[in-house]
């Protein structure tokens, strides 16, 4: 690392998972750090106050691994809120701002706060195999606590969203989570599920419907299919894993191709810890840009899909560029 050079520190602190990131002017990776947060064997979660606890004791644990030798800090930024929109609010953000906000004052730098959503969506931009190509784009958040589709439009310093539709009840991440800790699996469930689905023949049959209105779904039905298919036994792990997100890309299939009759833009980003799966972007990849005419489909890196510190140093990098 050259010394003297310039950088700036991401924070994320999200229900799951703590992070740091920082980055140089030019936007690339100096050091990235992320854990886990410890949840219980047969647990489907954590409490506010338990994720809180937890990052108060990760985030100087990260930070220590964070080479900051021969490096001039020029900000912090750090997510503050899960969506850009008025009202949202979760107590884990804090864990992330007051640290954020302290390392600022101590360095003497400005701080910048973004939100969680805004920065899957810029970790996708600078991660995707393709970005969508104009200012204005389609985005799905797809994640355990998040099930949105969003009309996206660039602007100074981070993302102007509006929401377009989404879950009525779980989120797509949620499904997977509480099937997964029902069959067995650990918490988070996705990875153990995606390895069970991919030792399974596509065409065993098994299958739940998915539950579409307009540009809203619903979890909860086929939640319940899967579990009754499980008590009831004759369905393998891998039948019910592979059912799982084939019934999640169906549903989003559908309420893309939605949004598409409607006239919504039909560039579209994929981001969050579930549109990491790689079962499940590649049949949504084959289903929508074959069936959709002109339609493109972009995912983030499966590294930076998840929950990550990397978009948010990011989107204070270009906030900066604003004082």
């Amino acid at each position: 690392m050259n010394r003297n050079k310039k950088a700036l520190l991401g924070i994320d602190t999200s229900n799951y998972r703590t992070s740091l990131s920082l980055v140089d002017e030019e936007g690339e990776i100096l050091a990235d750090e992320r854990a886990w947060l410890e949840v219980e064997a047969g647990e489907r979660g954590l409490q506010q106050s338990t994720a809180f606890f937890r990052h108060v004791n990760r985030l100087p644990e990260l930070f220590a691994r964070i080479p900051l030798d021969g490096v001039r800090l020029v900000g912090v930024a750090a997510s503050r809120a899960p969506r850009p929109v008025e009202g949202s609010y979760m107590p884990v953000f804090r864990a992330g701002v007051s640290w954020g906000r302290s390392l600022a004052h101590a360095w003497g730098v400005p701080f910048f706060g973004t939100t969680h959503q805004e920065g899957h969506i810029e970790a996708g931009m600078a991660t995707a195999d393709r970005k969508p190509a104009s200012e204005r784009f389609m985005a799905i958040h797809l994640s355990g606590g998040t099930t949105e589709l969003l009309d996206v439009r660039r602007r100074p310093g981070g993302y102007e969203i509006l929401k377009l539709g989404g879950t009525r009840d779980l989120n797509a991440g949620q499904m997977v989570d509480r099937i997964g800790v029902a069959m067995g699996f650990s918490f988070p469930a996705g990875p153990e599920l995606e390895a069970a689905a991919a030792g399974v023949e596509e065409s065993s049959g098994f299958a739940v419907p998915s539950s579409v209105s307009g540009l809203e779904c619903s979890f909860s039905g086929p939640l319940s299919a899967l579990e009754r298919a499980w008590q009831k036994g004759g369905v393998s792990r891998g039948e019910i894993a592979q059912a799982t997100f084939a019934c999640i890309a169906n549903t989003l299939e559908k309420m893309v191709l939605n949004a598409f009759d409607s006239g919504f833009p039909k560039s579209l980003l994929m981001v969050g810890g579930v549109a990491a799966n790689r079962w499940l972007a590649a049949r949504l990849k084959h289903r929508l840009e074959h069936r959709a005419v002109g339609g493109s489909l972009s995912f983030a890196d499966p590294r930076f899909s998840g929950d990550n510190a990397f978009g948010v140093a990011r989107l204070g990098l270009k906030m900066r560029t604003l004082i």
